[in-house]
């Protein structure tokens, strides 16, 4: 049994050690936010926040991450209303949107460690695949969310996700809180 905490819940996953950490959040905790791409760790489609850093999700078994802290596109924000997400949407990164919440979190952990990154700096740190090509607003969306984030700009709310505040938020079974036995 592994444990660790997804967006906050402790949770443990009665699962091999060895199981993806994707196929743990999209099959046993219903977080389908976070998608399959390749498989290999080259697309960043599958990309989540482990203890600050940009963390290919298919490529790190469950096993490896007792005790630690796994933060996805849902555990950012449920309502679309963080920062980075609402950059997004305002420079209109998103085409397909298949790749949107892997570029989301790896922009999200980038800002965290480089409140006002270089070109370079989000080119190194975006290794993620977008087959739109949406690459230039990207860069742009990544410095708009940093002057938000720096308190430099406002950023007018994007249009919410059109459907119920209660639905979006509402408790995932597989994210229960544990609680622990007594020995």
């Amino acid at each position: 049994m592994t444990r660790f905490t997804v967006n906050n819940q402790p949770v443990f996953y009665k699962m091999d050690p060895d199981t993806p950490l994707l196929w743990a959040l999209r099959d046993a905790s219903n977080l389908i936010g976070t998608k399959y791409g390749c498989g290999t760790g080259d697309c960043g489609a599958c990309t989540v926040d482990v203890d600050g850093e940009a963390v290919k999700s298919c490529r790190v078994p469950i096993g490896a991450l007792e005790g630690r802290f796994v933060t996805t596109i849902e555990g950012l924000s449920r309502d679309r209303s963080d920062p980075v997400q609402q950059a997004f949407a305002a420079e209109n990164v998103p085409q397909c949107g298949f790749c949107t919440p892997g570029m989301i979190m790896a922009a999200a952990v980038l800002l965290k460690k480089l409140p006002e990154p270089s070109d370079a700096q989000i080119d190194a740190a975006m290794t993620n695949l977008c087959r739109c090509g949406s690459y230039p607003r990207l860069r742009e969306a990544i410095r708009h969310a940093g002057r938000v984030l720096r308190g430099q700009e406002p950023l007018a709310a994007a249009p919410p996700p059109g459907i119920d505040p209660a639905d979006a938020a509402r408790a995932v079974p597989a994210l229960t809180p544990v609680t622990p036995t007594k020995r």
